[in-house]
């Protein structure tokens, strides 16, 4: 019986109710709640989820990540809900239904894309429009005095906020309509979620191999490989693979790419190396590789055993089909990094700075090189990476955020279509700009 996934949700209290409906099309998914009243109560709140049960993913929203990011562990699925261009349609509708205006408007958290784009289909004036996107760093009151200086410029009758702090502190001073993420988008992000999830099952269950090598040239090769091969027979996170002799200087193993994460530790140290030199007086190195066969796998595992070789002390590398390399993992927690094809060093800082796993920094870097400063749209972009057309969007936006893509023009499909803005990459700059 196929083991449930197991899905955080931090949300507040107010909201739970929501989050329970969105949840309810899903099957065969353990729920664990972070419910809170208070911001400060997240990060401690989560930080409790993560002490008590593995889990899977994290659903949760902007503020809440800003606020228990540094607590997550690296890793983790996450996945964080953003108020679509249809929760504000909506909230705009709600307006008219009570008999207000729609303009003039102070917008708090969206982002100026979506709020331009639906002022737009709108047919809205975009200068009676406010708008402050979410930033991690911005208090309630911030936001409240944001709202509060536009009505006293504009004379505007009502706000759109998302956050409830905001609702809350202008109560009864001015009607604030609600722009929290709808039933329709929050199930979209759970289902989204949730198939991030087994997609990354999945992979963790592709086949892999490894190579030890004994890197000396010991006078006697076959008590030194019988040796190795005993230990790591004796190794307890082994116990699931398949070990034989590959030939007088070296072991292979067979398992899944799973089994090699956990025995290096996330592909960050390979401990048993220093084992092998201390018993067995040797240096021993290690390459592992994870392709689409057994014969791919063990072709990508040699020639990262390779690479180990050449540096000289006891470490391993890996490598992918996909073009990624991480590397050297020391026997004793020896700092790692990401690379694609020889890409910079700095990858894997600013994949984290952006939020991103350094193996998608590094299939754009790619991407980047190939387009040679062509633009691209976001749903070209979503297919050359085999993602969704929402995650696409997405992920351009958070690129844009991090000054990575620049706007340059836009296309129309068909005459009668809406056209699409196109954007230029600059990851390779950003990161040679950062290596100077």
């Amino acid at each position: 019986m196929p083991v449930p996934m197991v899905i955080g949700l931090v949300v507040h209290a107010s909201h739970r109710g929501l989050f329970e409906d969105a949840a309810r099309t899903l099957t065969g998914v353990a729920l664990e709640w972070v419910v809170y009243e208070h911001e400060g109560q997240i990060r401690a709140g989560v930080r409790a989820l993560l002490e008590r049960r593995t889990v899977d993913g994290l659903l949760l929203g902007p503020v809440p990540y800003a606020r228990c990011r540094d607590v997550l562990p690296d890793g983790l699925t996450v996945a964080i809900t953003r108020s679509a261009g249809l929760d504000l349609a909506l909230a705009w509708c709600r307006a008219l239904i009570r008999g207000l205006p729609a303009t003039p408007v102070s917008i708090d958290t969206f982002t100026q894309e979506t709020v331009d784009d639906v002022a737009h289909a709108l047919g809205l004036n975009r200068a009676d429009v406010a708008c402050l996107p979410f930033e991690p760093e911005q208090s309630v009151e911030e936001i409240v005095e944001f709202h509060r200086a536009f009505r006293a410029r504009s004379g505007s009758a009502y706000t759109i906020s998302v956050r409830t702090g905001v609702m809350a502190a202008l109560d009864g001073e001015l009607p604030v309509l609600s722009g929290i993420t709808g039933l329709a988008t929050l199930r979209a992000e759970l289902h989204e979620l949730a198939l991030r999830i087994q997609s990354k099952r999945a992979s963790e269950l592709r086949f892999a191999a490894g190579v030890f090598l004994i890197a000396n040239h010991s006078p006697n090769l076959d008590r030194a490989r019988i040796g190795l091969m005993n230990l790591l027979l004796n190794t307890p996170e082994l116990a699931d693979g398949w070990i034989e002799n590959r030939d007088r200087r070296g072991v292979v193993v067979f398992a899944h790419r799973a089994l090699f994460e956990t025995l290096t530790g996330n592909w960050v140290s390979l401990p048993v190396l220093a084992r092998a030199q201390e018993a067995l007086g040797v240096r021993v190195v290690a390459g592992f590789g994870v392709g689409a066969s057994a014969r791919t796998c063990v072709a990508l595992a040699e020639r990262a055993a390779a690479r180990a070789e050449q540096d000289g002390s006891p470490v391993a590398y890996l490598v992918e089909d996909s073009g990624v390399v991480i590397g050297p993992m020391g026997s004793a927690g020896t700092p790692l990094t990401f690379t694609y094809r020889g890409h910079s060093d700095g990858l894997e800082s600013l994949a984290r700075g952006i939020g991103l796993s350094p193996a998608t920094l590094s299939r754009l870097a790619a991407l980047d090189r190939t387009l040679n400063g062509r633009p691209i749209s976001p749903s070209d972009l979503a297919s050359s990476l085999g993602i969704t057309d929402p995650s696409g969007r997405r992920l351009i936006r958070k690129l844009g955020e991090h000054n990575l893509v620049t706007a340059e023009g836009s296309a129309q499909a068909t005459p009668k279509g809406r056209p699409t803005t196109l954007y230029r990459l600059t990851i390779n700059e950003a990161m040679a700009t950062d290596g100077e």
